[in-house]
């Protein structure tokens, strides 16, 4: 039997997302319950897959297929495609099985032409029904020319607002029938000026080429880059809806919505939505007029409304979690045409998540699944200051489209969001109503502000789901892109300028306003301790190197330091003037001077520290970075230098330049500086065992055991050696003093040949740390502060699709840290391992550190609440 690649919606249902998608699983599943879905077919994400294997074209089995499905829905409702006196006009939608809202295309009224536009005319002389084919036949020009011919859409709004401005009138709703003729006549002319063909009249070829617009639409550049920030890998594939078109625009009985049966923003258990009388879909999503909240439809249609509610509830209680609908109603009839799972804010994932435990919806276990680890990060960030706020004038109120706090400079472009974001800059993009293509420059801003759209524009559902602050549909703007300025309230605000938006409440402000730290509580408390009952065993702990960020950790629920970075802590103040005599001294007696003078300063963090973790373990990491990074490198400080150390200017020169390297990462660092020099490797060591005393003196009940981390190891008798010098300070430190204390001595494995040997490795390190930062750096030969220069073009390629320095590569340094730790254990089976690079907060890499066997992940402070939820995601999955 050959294979089946067209589902009609009666033959599918909702366990079938990986091959319909997540729209068609959901359309199938709708129809399943007895809802009013208009009956379609799905054409699977697997002929998605075979159009990019046969090299972009439909094959004749699969065109076959489709047109055979044609056939049984014009049966089913009783029209013919391409037939005058009685037309079927269609929609052609794309459903990835993950929701990618608004990254992918849309065709409407697909299957109109002149005779088809006249046929629909002939049975009805009512002028409103000749105009609202006539705005059908213009929309679906408009639509085939933008996504299937990718014509930009933008001239042919200016073609729009021309022959509005001609006739005086404010909105599209306001043009009448000859109007509507006249555009379409435009458009086909304007279609024929940039393709130099006539617009196509053949249903059945605007059908084939919308096919293959939506698989083509997978791999646009805006999918591209939400697939990489949502982890949705490529070889998906998009599934294509077809289904017979219900019209919202055709009388002032029709309409079209958007809903969700809660608050996305806020959580809150009461349907929210928008619709708009005589409208299609697009024009609710891009904002163009603005929407009349879902309530109002009570007054304006009262039965239509309440059918709808009824199947809210009926859906949210059969899906159990907040559904996104999409609806519209034919001449007073209602149309379900999408559920699904709603995208929203972290706050509300939590109330939400919360709530369905405390309705016996779901248990706590499935709770803990609903929320996105990524999402908790938009509720650990600064709010505004309270008293900034209270001072600082609001220039005007948009709606608040997605929660939280954002300041920086107006750009008016997504090009220059990213262009000024990627020099350091922080800026708010501040749009007419933002598309898709928009995608990269809504990543790179603080926050965004449009002036048209409602809650559900691309704008607010795009800033959900990111994180991001954003107010839309701030009409008292009037933008002046072009000339780089908007006005409000009488006053301009030019590129550059600051701004400051309140997601919250939809307030702007004309200036920059102070930031506070975000608080967290109530719902956030209750739901990371079903996480952390979840998590078992396995342990979060976080990367730090002062008293601050540790207790920021610890608030967060940090469970110890799983990398103390000691070099950050040369950096302050008149430390480096003592690190930097210790570089320039020529013998082993000058660097101990040298040192002397930073141990009590060393020995006093590590004290701080040891008391905000009240306890909890601190893995110490020695001196890592290559020399040349603490000397000075400017002429002016080279000279005060040499003044103070009283050496010559050029000796101080020839010094510095002797410290200089090819390659530095690669270099005189790590574990070779204690080779070389042992009296720094000494002299830390000194600083955490006395510091260990002295807080466990004050604190006898904190019982600390110093963990002291050799770093960059690729060899056992390297290790050995630094490790005698720690094992002889150490030891005698703990003798003179009189009393009983262990301590640890590991290793970072971050040299892929530490990996291979670490068996050996193991004989001598009681713990491992995987520095998947430096071992994915030496794994892939790559340089990861010049990595950024070429990888885009691995992501357009395919090569990469995602950041390996960002999401660790499962398939290299994966199988590495998987080796590292199986020789390891054999060797030494109580052995603690544990990752401390930048992987350890990203949530797919947490699950692969708990899917082997680590003990614990290390992260910064920030990512400790999504570290312990993917690695309570990760338990649940894994059945423990």
């Amino acid at each position: 039997m050959a294979h089946k690649y067209v589902y009609l919606f009666s033959e599918g249902d909702g366990s079938m997302r990986e091959l319909l998608g997540g729209k068609g699983a959901n359309l199938a599943e709708m129809s399943r319950l007895g809802m009013p879905v208009p009956s379609g077919f799905t054409v699977t994400t697997e002929a998605c897959t075979r159009y990019y294997d046969d090299g972009k074209v439909i094959a004749a089995d699969i065109e076959k297929e489709i047109y055979d499905n044609l056939a049984k829905i014009e049966e089913i409702n009783g029209k013919r495609f391409a037939d005058p006196k009685n037309p079927l006009l269609v929609s052609v939608r794309s459903g990835a099985r993950a929701s990618m809202p608004g990254m992918m295309d849309t065709i409407l009224n697909l299957g109109m032409n002149d005779e088809v536009a006249a046929g629909l005319i002939a049975g009805n002389s009512d002028p409103k029904f000749a105009r609202f084919v006539y705005d059908s036949y213009r929309r679906f020009i408009q639509m085939f020319s933008d996504v299937v011919m990718e014509i930009s859409k933008k001239t042919f709004e200016v073609i729009i607002d021309e022959l509005k401005a001609k006739k005086g009138v404010k909105n599209d709703i306001d043009l009448d029938v000859e109007d509507m003729k006249e555009l379409v006549v435009r458009f086909k002319a304007y279609y024929k000026e940039q393709k130099g063909v006539d617009f196509p009249t053949d249903p059945k070829e605007q059908m084939m080429e919308s096919v293959k617009a939506v698989f083509r639409s997978w791999d646009n550049p805006r999918a591209n880059v939400y697939r990489r920030m949502n982890d949705i890998p490529y070889s998906w594939g998009t599934a294509v809806n077809v289904q017979p078109m219900v019209f919202g625009n055709l009388n002032d009985r029709s309409g079209t919505g958007v809903a969700f049966t809660r608050d996305p923003a806020t959580g809150e258990k009461a349907l929210f939505g928008e619709y708009l009388i005589n409208a299609q879909g697009e024009d609710v999503v891009a904002g163009v007029r603005t929407p009349s909240k879902i309530s109002h439809l009570q007054q304006d249609m009262p039965e239509v409304y309440n059918q709808f509610v009824e199947i809210a509830n009926k859906l949210e209680a059969h899906y159990r979690d907040m559904q996104d609908m999409e609806f519209t109603i034919e001449n007073g009839k209602l149309y379900m045409l999408q559920t699904r799972n709603g995208k929203r804010t972290a706050a509300a994932a939590l109330k939400i998540a919360v709530d369905l435990v405390d309705e016996g919806m779901i248990t706590e276990k499935e709770a803990v699944l609903r929320v996105e680890p990524k999402q908790l990060d938009s509720l650990l960030h600064p709010q505004f200051d309270a008293a900034a706020l209270k001072a600082a004038e609001v220039i005007g109120t948009g709606l608040a489209a997605s929660p939280g706090a954002a300041c920086g400079k107006v750009v008016f472009t997504a090009e220059d969001a990213k262009e000024w974001a990627a020099k350091g800059e922080k800026v708010c993009l501040v749009r007419l109503e933002t598309s898709p293509e928009d995608i990269e420059g809504m990543v790179a801003a603080e926050g965004i502000l449009t002036v048209r759209g409602g809650m559900t524009s691309h704008a607010a559902v795009v800033a959900r789901g990111m994180g991001t602050c954003c107010v839309s549909g701030c009409g008292e703007i009037t933008m002046h892109a072009d000339k780089k300025y908007f006005e409000i309230g009488g006053k301009q605000y030019h590129e550059g300028d600051y701004i400051s938006l309140d997601g919250s409440t939809g307030k702007i402000y004309g200036q920059a306003v102070a930031t506070a730290e975000a608080t967290i509580s109530g719902d956030f408390g209750r739901f990371m301790a079903w996480a952390d009952a979840a998590r078992g065993d396995f342990k979060v702990r976080t990367n730090a190197d002062n008293p601050r960020d540790t207790a920021q950790a610890v608030k967060f629920g940090a469970e110890g330091i799983g990398l103390c970075r000691t070099e950050h802590m040369f950096f302050e103040g008149d430390r480096i003037k003592a690190i930097r005599e210790m570089i320039v001294s020529k013998t082993a007696d000058e660097r101990k001077v040298a040192l002397a003078k930073i141990l009590p300063l060393q020995q006093g963090d590590f004290e701080a520290m040891y008391r905000v973790l009240e306890g909890r373990p601190m893995t110490v990491r020695f001196l890592d970075p290559p020399l040349h990074e603490f000397v000075p490198t400017k002429d002016d400080e080279i000279k005060e230098l040499a003044a103070e150390m009283k050496i010559g200017v050029e000796e101080l020169k020839n010094v510095i330049a002797s410290l200089h390297e090819s390659n530095p990462m690669m270099g005189h660092r790590g574990c070779r500086l204690a080779v070389t020099y042992p009296e720094i490797a000494a002299m830390q060591t000194t600083a955490v065992i006395n510091a260990a005393i002295t807080v466990n003196k004050e604190h006898p009940e904190y019982n600390i055991v110093p963990e002291i981390m050799i770093p960059l190891v690729g060899e056992i008798k390297e290790l050995k050696y630094v490790k005698d010098t720690v094992v002889e300070t150490a030891d005698k430190i703990i003798a003179d003093a009189g009393i009983d204390m262990h301590y640890k001595v590991g290793t970072m494995i971050e040299i892929p040949r530490a990996a291979i040997t670490a068996d050996e490795i193991a004989k001598e390190a009681e713990f491992f740390s995987f520095g998947t930062n430096d071992l994915t750096q030496m794994t892939f030969g790559f340089s990861r502060d010049d990595a950024g220069k070429f990888l885009d073009a691995y992501y357009e390629t395919k090569i990469f699709e995602s950041d390996p320095f960002a999401k660790l590569d499962q398939n290299g340094v994966g199988k590495l840290v998987q080796m590292a730790a199986k020789l390891g254990r054999q060797t030494r089976p109580d052995i603690k391992l544990g990752i401390c690079g930048e992987h350890g907060g990203d949530p797919s890499s947490v699950e692969f550190c708990y899917n082997n066997g680590l003990n614990y992940v290390s992260c910064s402070p920030f990512r400790v609440p999504i570290a312990r939820l993917a690695a309570a995601q990760a338990a649940i999955k894994a059945g423990k």
